[in-house]
């Protein structure tokens, strides 16, 4: 079963909480927190007061996605809400210490990469992931389109986890609708993240439950 991890860039957020609770009557698994600093992407979202807030309006796991310069700096704040804690490999932390410590601090790992990174420098740690991130957009705004190449990072993902028999989920992010979140699928993606997706769709639930099902 493919698992969806709402993204709530694309939420009204004065009505966060409803939606929260209508993602849950839905069956998402998750719920996808972007953090952004301004710096190392151009634009700035939210940070812990908000994210302590929706920690305590839902019971689903919380994928918090920072999208900040140098996020080993901040790991032990993030990781008292979150569940599952991911920081892009391009922003400036060391990546196998940081891995260690998101686990060490008691959240699932997520290491992700940006579309113009090469998905092969990242096999070295895959052995510290929970989870690995593809970007299937330019990280910083909703509402872009797909870039194809971020399939082959998804088989490619896929084929080296299961030659060394590594238990690891592979999300995408990034101009998902019906039609890329069934290529994704068919690439070897098993967490879906959408946010424009859903939340413009008319029908919340309708649409979580057809992500669901591909």
């Amino acid at each position: 079963m493919i698992k969806v991890s709402p993204s709530i860039l694309g939420v009204d957020f004065l009505n966060l909480a409803p939606q929260l609770e209508i993602l849950k009557t839905a069956g998402a698994d998750m719920i996808h927190i972007d953090v952004m600093d301004g710096n190392f992407v151009p634009n700035i979202s939210l940070g812990m007061p908000v994210i302590n807030s929706i920690k305590m309006h839902t019971t689903l796991p919380l994928d918090v996605h920072l999208m900040i310069d140098q996020p080993q700096r901040y790991i032990k704040d993030f990781a008292k809400a979150a569940d599952i804690l991911g920081f892009h490999y391009e922003a400036g932390s060391p990546v196998r210490q940081t891995l260690a410590e998101i686990r060490q601090l008691g959240c699932k790992s997520c290491l992700t990469i940006k579309p113009k990174t090469d998905v092969h420098e990242i096999f070295e740690f895959l052995e510290l992931c929970d989870m690995v991130l593809v970007m299937s957009v330019e990280p910083g705004f909703g509402g872009q389109s797909f870039i194809m190449n971020s399939l082959d990072k998804l088989s490619a993902l896929k084929i080296e986890c299961e030659n060394r028999n590594l238990s690891v989920d592979f999300e995408v992010d990034g101009g998902i609708n019906s039609e890329t979140a069934k290529l994704a699928v068919d690439a070897g993606a098993t967490v879906l993240v959408a946010g424009n997706y859903i939340f413009n769709s008319g029908d919340i639930a309708k649409t979580v439950k057809h992500l669901k099902s591909l």
